[in-house]
């Protein structure tokens, strides 16, 4: 759906009906693989907010599957199948598809394993711990013709689709500058997931996978990048600063950190105005165009569980019987993994594993 809004001093938009209602999306049947804290908010947005139902939950723990499934299933808990573990998960006969949340370092043999079984996969980002591993898994997908996308939800939020909207409609002219952060406070202890490097840990694939994806939205893969960052006890990135350049000219100045609570907003800029996206700039939120002619439009964004609207796109994506999502493409999703891969190199993060300069 095109938006069409006429200059004025300020103007406010609601962008209800910007994009299609997840509610709208065919029905599939999901398995979770993985029962954390993110695999319980995707659960929720597809019960609540999708035609879509959660018919079964794999855990190495068939204990903690079932309070999983108790927890965030509503009423369809009690029909739910439980497993206790991965492999029985991907063998159920009732499972279309299979989401994948446990730890970066396992995206890759999880997201194989239920495309072995013949599954369609969506993996959380960052959707594995190296574009090598991603190769792996695609190629796995393009063999088996079965649907992957990496869930990187804000490419399918109301808010990104309407900014993508103005800036092909020339409101801010051609876009110079992209400017990104997300940064949280966490006081973890060494195991932790978040600064493990057995579990891949370390702000850039926890939180600056969505400053990085951002910027490859709008602007593309860059030609270079430069990183600088600081490492954790653990020896994992703590904090990232990132500058892209672009065969254009245009840079894209991103952020990220595991040892403050950041703004977590965006901005993208061009030769006629700019737009200032409110944080967290991933999530279902408002936004403002600001012209040089001192025009100011404001979008807001209706409550809604964000989550739903990337379910909602695999569920289309089945029902067609496409393997993959033009809003995040397989080579989309190896672009941003390229970029992860040179930031970590020149910050000196190396996985168990890998080889010293990943």
């Amino acid at each position: 759906m095109t938006l069409s809004v006429e200059p004025s001093d300020t103007t406010t938009i609601s962008l209800t009906d910007a994009v299609p209602s997840p509610a709208d999306a065919p029905a599939v049947r999901w398995g979770i693989l993985g029962a954390g804290g993110i695999a319980g908010a995707f659960a929720r947005a597809v019960t609540q907010d999708t035609a879509s139902t959660v018919v079964a939950v794999g855990s190495r723990d068939a204990a903690k599957a079932r309070a999983f499934a108790d927890e965030h299933l509503g009423d369809d808990a009690g029909q739910a199948h439980v497993h206790d573990s991965y492999e029985a998960l991907v063998a159920d006969p009732d499972v279309d598809v299979v989401y994948v949340a446990t730890p970066h370092s396992h995206h890759r043999d999880h997201a194989l394993l239920a495309i072995e079984a013949g599954k369609h996969v969506l993996v959380e980002k960052a959707f594995t711990q190296s574009a090598a591993e991603a190769d792996e898994v695609l190629a796995a997908a393009r063999a088996q013709g079965v649907t992957v996308m990496e869930a990187m939800w804000t490419r399918f939020l109301p808010h990104v689709a309407t900014i993508h909207e103005i800036i092909a409609r020339g409101d801010i002219g051609r876009v110079v500058t992209v400017v990104a952060d997300h940064g949280q406070y966490f006081d973890v202890p060494p195991e932790h997931r978040l600064v493990n490097p057995e579990l891949a840990g370390g702000a850039l694939l926890d939180l600056g996978v969505y400053p990085v994806s951002f910027a490859h939205d709008i602007l593309g893969a860059p030609t270079s990048v430069t990183a600088v960052g600081q490492l954790t006890d653990t020896g994992v990135d703590g904090q990232v600063s990132v500058v892209f350049d672009y065969e254009g000219g245009q840079q894209a100045l991103l952020h990220t950190t595991l040892w403050s609570a950041t703004p977590t907003t965006a901005s993208i800029s061009g030769t006629e105005g700019r737009i200032e996206i409110d944080g967290a700039f991933y999530t279902p939120t408002s936004f403002r165009v600001v012209r040089r002619d001192g025009t100011t439009q404001t979008y807001t964004t209706p409550e809604v569980q964000g989550l739903a609207f990337e379910a909602a796109e695999v569920a289309r994506l089945v029902t067609e019987g496409r393997t993959e999502s033009e809003r995040m493409s397989w080579q989309g999703t190896l672009d941003v993994m390229t970029s992860l891969d040179e930031i970590r190199r020149q910050v000196g993060v190396v996985y168990p594993g890998e080889e010293r300069g990943v």
